[in-house]
């Protein structure tokens, strides 16, 4: 099989997160018919695994996930102008049956030029395992139960970015801060507004607000490497509002500026919240940020003592995916890339994928996993119905994962 057929073959089945089902069978049907060893866990991943005989080669593990933004609606698909599309009644899915189909041709290809080779001639592919797993879009499940223990590679290539020749090294943890801002005395507005120690929350938060930080903390020459992010500020009388629009079934922005509009403004509010994002690929720079915001807290309740708290909440979504500690997989990648004149490009993403798990997780030989995040076509307009991939750009991408295979 073709590597367009494959992929063609593939998104023609929906699977959308949690019901890849279909998928992972014919994933299956295409390896087994050719004499790969497959299986799948309880939870629903696919793994393969090939041995292409040469041992001086490290095992390489490739990554890439079964499911797809969208439904289980029918995926009809338009090729044309050197793109392959939907008929924009739904997502594609080359995000990222793009990956999963090229290792199944990486798959067929080891196995029948291994086949092929004569008595003492020297093998030209090591050991190779592959992940295909399910949930990447909704909830990351998927990658959270693989059987990591079972993996023999320590090298990872997750093939889920959009553009061919991005190899991106690090990337951003992803953690929730909420400030919350607590006062004991409410009051009425006209009333009790002459009196000191009635502090209005709301007010006070603007306060917090001002002191922490905002934007780009840390960048490199591999892009941005911290950020925090105020996301969102609740403060004061909107309960009556907000039950409001419920009642009217207001939604969306129409819900949002009819409570902004009909909050109540004759109370001396005594709760406010500031909900933010901080991202980082760096956990000391991480670390050094969230300390500077817990000491703005700390201030801020000695100077209001007994009128006001304020407290911080962490809660952590993603962790960090810090760069390994050599550079193998970098210049390796640079060999490939070079030879076929492909332009990589070495970053950092200041966004969350499956290389955040491996990163903090560890192999059967208890090391811990070296991962990087590769593209390998320039897909466009991901997550929408406007979702297409460059057919050319895919081709050449597929040669560089052969050729880094190869140079490994």
């Amino acid at each position: 099989m073709e590597l367009v057929e494959i992929f063609k073959t593939l998104v023609k089945i929906p699977s959308p997160s949690m019901a890849e089902e279909a998928v992972a069978k014919k994933i299956i049907e295409i390896l087994t018919e050719t004499g790969i060893k497959t299986r799948k866990d309880n939870y629903g991943n696919v793994y393969a695994e090939y041995d292409g005989g040469n041992q001086d080669k490290p095992s390489l593990l490739l990554s890439s996930h079964m499911d797809v933004v969208g439904d289980d609606s029918p995926v009809n698909i338009v090729e044309r102008d050197g793109f392959i599309e939907t008929d924009k009644t739904r997502t594609l899915g080359a995000d990222d049956k793009a990956g999963v189909a090229a290792i199944l041709k990486l798959f067929l290809d080891m196995k029948a030029e291994t086949d092929k080779l004569s008595y003492g001639e020297k093998p030209l592919y090591g050991r190779l395992e592959a992940v295909f797993t399910r949930d990447e879009e909704n909830s990351m499940t998927g990658i959270e139960n693989v059987e990591f223990n079972n993996l023999n590679s320590e090298y990872v290539l997750v093939l889920d970015s959009d553009k061919l020749g991005n190899f991106e090294i690090s990337g951003a943890g992803y953690i929730k801060l909420t400030i919350s801002v607590k006062t004991p005395y409410g009051g009425h507005s006209g009333l009790d507004i002459s009196d000191e120690k009635r502090l209005n929350a709301a007010k006070l938060i603007a306060e917090i607000i001002e002191k922490v930080p905002q934007g780009v903390q840390k960048a490199d020459e591999t892009g941005t490497i911290t950020s925090v992010n105020l996301g969102s500020v609740i403060g004061g009388g909107v309960e009556n509002a907000f039950y409001e629009a419920v009642k009217r079934n207001l939604k969306g922005k129409a819900a949002v500026e009819f409570v902004a509009k009909n909050s109540m403004s004759n109370i001396i509010n005594t709760s406010a919240f500031a909900h933010y994002s901080l991202r980082s690929s760096d956990i000391n720079a991480q670390d050094v940020l969230i300390s500077k915001i817990k000491d703005i807290i700390l201030a801020f309740n000695e100077k209001y003592q007994g009128l006001a708290e304020a407290k911080l909440e962490i809660e952590e979504h993603l962790p960090v995916f810090e760069k390994a500690g050599d550079d193998f997989l970098i210049n390796v990648a640079k060999k490939a890339a070079g030879a076929l004149g492909i332009d990589l490009k070495i970053q950092s993403f200041h966004a969350g994928a499956e290389t955040h798990i491996y990163a903090n997780r560890k192999n059967a030989q208890n090391l811990a996993f070296k991962p990087v995040l590769a593209g390998i076509a320039d897909v466009f307009n991901m997550h929408s119905v406007d979702e297409k991939i460059d057919i050319e750009s895919y081709k050449k991408g597929y040669e560089f994962l052969k050729a880094f295979v190869k140079e490994l």
